[in-house]
């Protein structure tokens, strides 16, 4: 591998443990590389600031964990449509992927103790990396049985401990949906301090956020289901559809309307299907089984 030059680190990280790809090698790269151990896939430019920031944090901790996880950056000025096929919209921009799939991700030049949280998470205990942070495991698994009590006393406490801890405050807000209060949620968010303000679970809570305050006017499933009947061309109202379905925890189907929307009209009210079908996969994360499944479905209508 050539030496990482310019982005400002001290001296060139091992082979082993960091390189540089490209379209053409991702598959080797990234997909199969992640059946064996994590693979964190940085997203840079080299006219991109926070990039050059980013990059020797990230390296720094990768080489930390010595083997355990493994670093790919991707010029995305030289790899254009990989960037785009991936739906990567600003950088530096951070995904991890195991066992052939996006596990994890953020954007942004995140503190290094964040960097090292990141990275510990994706290598596990002893790998040299830092351990999870005690309380988010819980945290999720609460709201996710719907105890927004428990769960947002545990993401509050975590906050008072770091009030930049990006995917407690994102907890909070989550909380706040969950209840109906989208002021409370609007009011978090928007009090986000600038260093993860750009966190991939706070942008993932703002598209919740976003979904919820759609859904509250999205109207009843089955009516729209008749409309669309009616006229399978009325794309609005397969959105609207797609959105009502989610609204009632039925997110399989609410895929199935939108990626028939991109099918038949791709770049419809620019491209309103995929942007809202983007932002699904936000919300319900990157490991949701709706997530991995629309993600390989939407791939093959768009280069099919």
């Amino acid at each position: 591998m050539e030496p990482l030059i310019g982005m400002g680190q001290a001296e060139a990280a091992p082979a082993q443990y960091v390189k540089d790809s490209d379209t053409e090698h991702f598959v080797d790269d990234v997909i199969q590389a992640s059946q064996t151990a994590p693979v964190i896939v940085d997203f840079w430019a080299p006219w991109c600031g926070p990039c050059k920031q980013l990059g020797p944090i990230l390296e720094k901790a990768v080489n930390a964990a010595r083997g355990a996880v493994t670093l790919i950056k991707i010029n995305v000025d030289e790899n254009q449509h990989l960037a785009s096929q991936l739906q990567i919209r600003s950088i530096p921009a951070v995904m991890a992927f195991s066992q052939g799939r996006p596990v994890d991700g953020f954007v942004g030049a995140l503190p290094e103790s964040q960097i090292k949280e990141f990275v510990g998470r994706l290598a596990g205990p002893g790998a040299g990396g830092a351990e999870d942070e005690p309380g988010l495991d819980d945290a999720k698994a609460a709201l996710d049985a719907g105890d927004t009590a428990t769960a947002g006393s545990i993401y509050r406490h975590l906050l008072g401990q770091d009030p930049d801890n990006a995917a407690a405050l994102a907890g909070v807000a989550r909380c706040y949906i969950a209840e109906g209060n989208l002021d409370g949620a609007r009011a978090t968010l928007d009090a986000a301090p600038k260093a993860p303000v750009e966190h991939a679970e706070i942008a993932a809570a703002r598209s919740a956020l976003a979904l919820a305050e759609e859904s509250a006017n999205a109207g009843d499933p089955e009516a729209l289901a008749r409309s669309v009947e009616a006229n399978p061309d009325n794309h609005q109202a397969r959105i609207d559809l797609a959105v009502a379905l989610f609204a009632h925890h039925r997110a399989e189907e609410a895929v199935d309307q939108l990626l028939e929307a991109i099918r038949r009209d791709r770049d419809w009210n620019e491209q309103a299907a995929r942007k809202q079908l983007v932002k699904l996969f936000e919300v319900m994360g990157p490991t949701a089984p709706a997530t991995v499944k629309g993600r390989r479905r939407l791939s093959s209508v768009l280069f099919s």
